[in-house]
């Protein structure tokens, strides 16, 4: 385990507050489309993830324990005793494990788009494609993805953002990237969700291969207070295509916690 990193931080909106920690090869701005809403309700704390972003990174070999400390690390900064905590993706893993590291500041997680529950076929499929980035390239192998992101149409209809997303990915440090992505490889939560008291908000995608409806469904059936959302037709990276959506169930369901 390494030290905690000093991470980019935001804060906007007044309210109770929502710390959000974005996906891999992502940055604080992938919730760019749904913190106008956020913020209204929210004082909404995001950040880039080390080695993302404007944040820094020195050990590049770093593990989900690391992460959970820096996200620590951000709520000292900004003394904020209490919080909401939600993430997508990999930061849908960050969120219910700084839950159970830190019960204490916690008043619900949301793990959107995230998984657990996998099959040594899912999580081999995963590892497949890490180890042909590793043999060809990050850039390469990252074009098959993009329809496993996003619908076709919105692929169609919105290229400048499909492109402006790979561009995000492809910036980052490969090493950095090959490693968060064998974090979400290798992170199995299934054994220990069980342990999170507060309330959660599971969302994923109807279409989502990866972080599977089915997936879901065993998931919120291993929390003790569970809510699962799942949206109609979209897939991976509803955060850029349906933003509407996600703000407005994430609003919901922490107004009701």
């Amino acid at each position: 385990m390494s030290e905690a990193v000093d991470c980019d931080y935001s804060i906007q909106g007044s309210g109770p507050a929502l710390f959000l920690s974005h996906g891999i090869g992502a940055a604080k701005n992938a919730w760019r489309f749904l913190l106008p809403e956020l913020s209204k309700h929210f004082t909404v704390v995001t950040y880039d993830l080390r080695g993302h972003g404007n944040s820094p990174v020195t050990n590049k070999n770093f593990t989900l324990d690391d992460l959970v400390l820096d996200l620590e690390k951000i709520r000292e900064k900004t003394k904020i005793s209490e919080a909401h905590f939600a993430g997508h993706s990999l930061g849908g893993m960050i969120a219910p494990a700084y839950a159970i590291k830190f019960p204490t500041r916690v008043l619900s997680v949301g793990l959107l788009s995230t998984v657990a529950g996998r099959s040594d076929t899912d999580k081999n499929k995963v590892l497949a494609i890490i180890n042909e980035m590793e043999k060809t390239s990050v850039e390469e192998e990252l074009q098959k993805l993009t329809t496993r992101w996003f619908t076709d149409k919105f692929i169609q209809e919105n290229p400048d953002l499909v492109k402006m997303r790979l561009k995000q990915v492809i910036d980052t440090d490969p090493e950095v990237f090959l490693n968060v992505f064998k974090i979400y490889a290798n992170t199995e939560m299934i054994t220990w969700l069980k342990n999170i008291s507060k309330p959660c908000l599971l969302m994923t995608g109807e279409n989502d291969l990866g972080c599977s409806p089915e997936h879901n469904k065993r998931m919120a059936s291993e929390i003790q207070n569970s809510k699962l959302v799942i949206l109609p037709k979209y897939k991976h990276s509803f955060l850029i295509e349906a933003p509407k959506d996600v703000a407005k169930n994430l609003i919901d369901f922490i107004n009701n916690v």
